[in-house]
């Protein structure tokens, strides 16, 4: 038996709306600098070595890019080496941060969600898309359910065709 319905996304007519935090990906372009490759045997850093490393050091090379100050080795870094490379960098990187690129992927997602003007979500239906192309921290999903459940009708993960319910407002409120 042939019908001559038309197709319909049932999907687009539902009037969910999908938030896909791979979205909210920092576009700056990042460069780690890990503090241990400039320790003395692995373990301390030495102030002399140091300053003569730093100013040997090519800081152009950060030009227009966000350079990420840490130390991934088990060691006490005094906090006027992080001011050191930030004094040096500056005039080159458009911002230097200290993290690992995991805790600046985290606070970058932060800034941009405490910016997003979740009112335009109110009483609305939310998917917040579960795969993405880019890493999203756990932090930004916390972030956006912390701030969307004040005001949303219902809150899902994953994508329109399976998803997983994660609020609903109550009928009476």
């Amino acid at each position: 038996m042939h019908t001559d319905k038309p197709l319909v996304n049932r999907v687009a007519a539902s009037g969910l709306i999908t938030i896909k935090l791979e979205e909210f990906f920092p576009a700056d372009v990042t460069v780690a600098f890990d503090l241990k490759d400039y320790l003395f045997h692995g373990l301390i850093l030495r102030e002399n070595d140091f300053r003569e490393a730093m100013d040997a050091h090519d800081w152009a090379q950060y030009e227009g890019k966000v350079l990420l100050v840490f130390c991934s080795a088990d060691a006490i870094i005094p906090m006027w080496a992080y001011m050191l490379v930030a004094s040096l960098a500056t005039p080159f990187a458009t911002d230097v941060y200290q993290g690992t690129p995991d805790a600046y992927l985290q606070q970058a997602y932060a800034t941009k969600l405490a910016a997003l003007d979740v009112e335009q979500y109110r009483g609305q239906r939310i998917i917040v898309k579960g795969c993405s192309d880019r890493p999203v921290p756990a932090s930004a999903y916390v972030e956006l359910t912390k701030r969307l459940r004040p005001l949303a009708k219902s809150i899902m993960f994953g994508e329109p065709c399976s998803t997983v319910p994660i609020y609903k407002m109550p009928k009476n409120g």
